[in-house]
Parts: structure tokens; C-alpha cells; sequence
């Protein structure tokens, strides 16, 4: 049985699902975009077309749930992937912990406002607060004393837990790194 793709439109650095309910349908499995307009949707009950990251957009292709268009022709997911590696700094090691997290049944999303990579929920925004703020980092990669500690302060007035993510890119796996802070 084959499963209907969602289409997407890409416009600049976002995917927009214009068919409302395919905008609720793909929101409700698994929290994915924002709703055009609405901050904190409450569940599927909005009528707004679905704004999607370009890492969700390219994940949800990879998982044969999206089909994305660009002036009525098929943008393929190579295609996508190179537009991805243009918009993030570190695409290749960001996506396979956005990958890992999500296959981990984690909702995702982009940790700008708080510095760091993403901030992850366990059910999902509106219904719980992310208790993780994760950052990318690679293997080689220097990572001093004053940024654990700044980050992990941010972490903590926000209530969250601050967790570096390092991803084995062979392997496809990743591990994570929690910090928790203690007051003496």
C-alpha cells in the first residue's frame, strides 16, 4: 500500500504545506512545524498552512513522508541536502542528531532563542516545556570551560537540562553528554 507524501511548497529557507489538512495531519503526528501565525498552537485546531525548518523538511523526505515542489517542479532530496549544508553551519553532524533525537520519538526544534542547536520535548510544544537544550559538536572539537559554564547557566534559569551532543557520523549514532548543576 503505497502511503500518500504530503507536498510542501519551498519558499527561501522554509517548506509550506498549503493544504490545511495535511498542515494538521502532519502537525499532529509528530509536532512538526509551526502553524503560520500561532505561537503556541493547542493541538490540531487551527487553520493556518504549516511552516516547516529545512531540517524537518528534509527529514520527513528521507522518511517518504514529504514531497517537496519549487515553481512546479520536484525538488529532490540531494537538492535539499545542498540547500541545507548553505543555511546551517555543520549540517552533516546537526542533521544526525536531529535524526537520532526524532527516530528517539523526541519533538525537535531550533534552539536559537535560548543559544545553543535545538531544544527537544518530550511530547511537545504546548503540551510540555523542552527539558533538554542540546548542542552539536564533533569530535575534534575544542569546547572551553567558560562556554559548559555559560551555557549550563543559561540551561538552568530556563529550567532545562544542557546536554552536548557529539555524533559518530560513520556510525550514525550519537552520544550525549548531560550536565547537571548542583548548588553548594
Amino acid at each position: 500500500m503505497k502511503v500518500k507524501k504530503i507536498l510542501g511548497e519551498l519558499i527561501e529557507n522554509r517548506v509550506i504545506i498549503w493544504n490545511l489538512n495535511d498542515s494538521k495531519n502532519l502537525f499532529g503526528s509528530g509536532y512538526y512545524g509551526k502553524p503560520l501565525g500561532i505561537s503556541k498552537p493547542k493541538g490540531i485546531n487551527f487553520e493556518a498552512p504549516l511552516i516547516l525548518d529545512l531540517i524537518e523538511s528534509y527529514y520527513l523526505i528521507q522518511r517518504g513522508k514529504l514531497k517537496v515542489m519549487s515553481k512546479n517542479n520536484l525538488v529532490p532530496g540531494k537538492y535539499l541536502k545542498e540547500i541545507c549544508r548553505k543555511q546551517y553551519d555543520k549540517f552533516d553532524i546537526k542533521y544526525i542528531v536531529f535524526q537520532n533525537l526524532r527516530d528517539m520519538g523526541y519533538v525537535v526544534s531550533p534552539g536559537i532563542k535560548f543559544g545553543c542547536d535545538f531544544a527537544v520535548y518530550e511530547q511537545g510544544p504546548g503540551i510540555d516545556h523542552a527539558p533538554f537544550l542540546v548542542q552539536v559538536s564533533n569530535k575534534e572539537e575544542i569546547i572551553s570551560a567558560t562556554n559548559i559554564v555559560l551555557s549550563g547557566r543559561l540551561a538552568t534559569t530556563v529550567k532545562k537540562q544542557f546536554v552536548i551532543a557529539v555524533p559518530q557520523v560513520r556510525e550514525r549514532k550519537v552520544e550525549f553528554i548531560g550536565f547537571d548543576w548542583w548548588k553548594a
